[in-house]
């Protein structure tokens, strides 16, 4: 092998720069890390731009023909985004203003009904003689002057700590706030010219890769792609048709809330395996409130619901269209879940769908020519 001057430079620099990597690997990971932080807001821009432009695909393919000209032609893409982030933001109110409140509503029914709890378990104690009668004298010896004066210097002396907590917890807060507002307006940037956006990357591809790398990467992509469309669309299609299961079990049941409940469970069903669970939780909390015998009846439907639901409906509307078999569809959402919370069990899925796509179309020699 013949070594000119630009291979053995191009080798010298590389060596050091993998020098510098690996002494300074401590300052290098904490620049990167600001930096990621620092980007965190474009990433949720392209996050939520690219769940709203599934929808706002399906509003350009209705809202006027391709054919069109003139002004309709150029308020197509805006009016078509315009409603898909209206539609977007009508089902959060829809949802938030119909669970919200009977929760919190519920949550004051249960906190109410404490103190008389609280009273017949000791009642109930005392007649079992598991406390002593004389329950009263005892809590008279007590000096609850000296214990007030205890707890408020206590409080007292923690004050300055939990005013930092709070200064940080609203600090925290606009910060959130800041960072969903920029990506908004993020998304709608990369919404409104995501054609020429698009044109740029592949110039800059064809210019700078390989032939051969630019075609393996932009198929990679479009596998990609294609998994977590048809992801996101399959399990808006499975949450609601598990929301309306939900729904028209409970009125049969004749269980009370039975279409704010239904309705939080469509949208927590959107986490894959466990969301239904989580807003099952929730549901037999409000429901709690009215009669526990009701609740548990509650609990034992949404298994049974969950049961059918996770063998006969997920797998036709959702499995068949990622044919990832429910092996790993469980292991991606552990793995997920446990790398990343419910991002990770909202990323999983999708992400080990293209994984096994793209290994199985190798192992065959099936690979679809883009």
């Amino acid at each position: 092998m013949k070594l000119d001057w630009k291979a053995c430079f191009r080798i010298g620099v590389s060596v050091f720069l993998l020098y510098l990597c690996i002494r300074y690997w401590p300052k290098a990971a904490d620049i990167l890390l600001a930096a990621f932080h620092a980007a965190s807001p474009l990433f949720i821009g392209c996050g939520i731009a690219y769940f709203v432009n599934i929808l706002m695909r399906f509003y350009e393919g209705h809202w006027f023909s391709k054919t069109a000209a003139g002004i309709a032609a150029k308020s197509r893409r805006p009016l078509c985004m315009i409603g898909a982030y209206l539609t977007l933001l009508i089902v959060m109110l829809l949802v938030v203003n119909l669970v919200v409140p009977e929760l919190v509503s519920c949550i004051g029914v249960i906190i109410s009904a404490v103190p008389a709890a609280i009273e017949s378990i000791i009642n109930a104690l005392l007649r079992l003689h598991i406390l002593p009668e004389n329950l009263t004298e005892a809590s008279n010896a007590v000096n609850w002057q000296a214990k007030i004066d205890q707890l408020f210097n206590l409080l007292t002396a923690s004050a300055g700590p939990i005013v930092n907590v709070i200064v940080s917890t609203a600090s925290s807060f606009f910060s959130g706030i800041v960072t969903a507002l920029v990506g908004i307006i993020f998304s709608i940037y990369l919404l409104l010219g995501k054609d020429k956006l698009a044109g740029q990357c592949r110039r800059l591809m064809e210019r700078y890769l390989r032939p051969s790398w630019n075609r393996n990467i932009l198929y990679v992509l479009h596998v990609l792609n294609d998994c977590f469309s048809h992801y996101i669309i399959g399990q808006c299609m499975e949450a609601v048709i598990l929301g309306t299961l939900c729904t028209l079990g409970m009125l049969v049941l004749r269980l009370p809330y039975a279409t704010m409940v239904g309705t939080l469970i469509a949208f927590t069903a959107l986490i894959p395996v466990a969301g239904a669970y989580i807003g099952g939780a929730a549901g037999a909390l409000m429901i709690f409130s009215v009669s526990p015998a009701k609740a548990l009846i509650f609990l034992v439907f949404l298994v049974i619901l969950q049961q059918l639901e996770g063998n006969l409906i997920y797998p036709k509307v959702v499995g068949s269209s990622l044919g990832l078999p429910a092996i790993w569809v469980l292991a991606a959402v552990t793995i997920g879940g446990g790398i990343m919370g419910i991002g990770g069990m909202l990323l999983g899925v999708p992400i080990a769908a293209a994984l096994y796509r793209l290994l199985k179309e190798d192992l065959n020699g099936t690979r679809d020519v883009l």
